[in-house]
């Protein structure tokens, strides 16, 4: 458990004249640790509420240090929906002794998640899920996110695509492999595997993974009719993925909102 002595920024619902206000915990990259692993834990539960999660598998991380060589991630095989913040393992990617210590992560997660957060310190988050819609478009020919609604606009030019898998990712070259493919971009579908997701900050992840996900089922699902797909031009498509950079601040409300939905179903979760 969490000393309850710690401060803990949370979200709360005020009211003024009987109309509940959402107030909005910090988000930002400098957050502290508590608020940190509050947020990834958070980030767990509701991978979960959402269906992304598979068994004991896949990992989530956040950088605690300004470099990002620090950071938290999931116990190994542990079920998502049972993940609390105090459950997070801190970890040095430059530790060599890291697979050597009692409570050593899962070899694929340190594997792939060491490697990220040591080369790409802009990455403060990393989510890294086999999702049932994602997965399936990542196990077609052609698993590019075509533009056919806002959603799957909003990630037009903007997706790195990893053909080459080489089975589980627990070695250097594999993972070195990924890295240099993700390069500046947040989003990486990797051939017949999954996705991986990275942002700024956990809410930011969040939400991108979440609109990843709804944007790779609409695609999976206008696949199935058989009929030809309406695509948007690339002009437009480019407009819409501009717009929604403009529309960032939203990310941070939706995390907000969801976990205020956890604070009363799961708050242990803070824990």
């Amino acid at each position: 458990m969490l000393e309850k002595g710690l401060a803990r920024t949370q979200t709360r619902s005020m009211t003024v004249n009987s109309i509940p206000i959402l107030k909005l915990q910090p988000q930002h990259r400098d957050a502290p640790e508590t608020e940190l692993r509050q947020q990834l834990a958070a980030m767990f539960r509701l991978a979960v509420w959402n269906d992304w999660h598979e068994a004991v598998a896949n990992h989530f991380s956040v950088a605690v240090s300004d470099d990002g060589k620090q950071f938290l991630i999931n116990p190994k095989w542990k079920h998502f929906s049972r993940i609390r913040a105090s459950d997070l393992v801190l970890l040095d990617a430059d530790d060599p002794d890291t697979m050597s210590r009692a409570d050593a992560p899962d070899p694929t997660a340190w594997a792939i998640h060491g490697r990220l957060h040591a080369s790409n310190p802009a990455a403060r988050c990393v989510l890294h899920v086999h999702s049932p819609y994602a997965t399936a478009l990542a196990c077609l020919a052609d698993p590019s996110l075509k533009p056919i609604d806002q959603n799957t606009a909003r990630f037009f030019n903007r997706v790195a695509i990893d053909f080459e898998f080489g089975g589980m990712a627990d070695n250097e070259c594999e993972t070195a492999h990924i890295a240099a493919t993700l390069g500046a971009k947040n989003v990486l579908i990797m051939a017949n595997h999954g996705v991986l997701v990275t942002g700024a900050t956990v809410h930011e992840a969040f939400d991108r993974l979440y609109h990843l996900e709804r944007s790779c089922k609409t695609l999976v699902l206008a696949y199935s009719t058989g009929q030809k797909l309406n695509m948007l031009s690339d002009d437009i498509a480019e407009k819409t993925a501009q717009q929604w950079e403009q529309y960032a601040e939203s990310s941070s409300a939706h995390f907000a909102e969801m976990r205020a939905m956890l604070d009363v179903k799961e708050p242990d979760y803070r824990d």
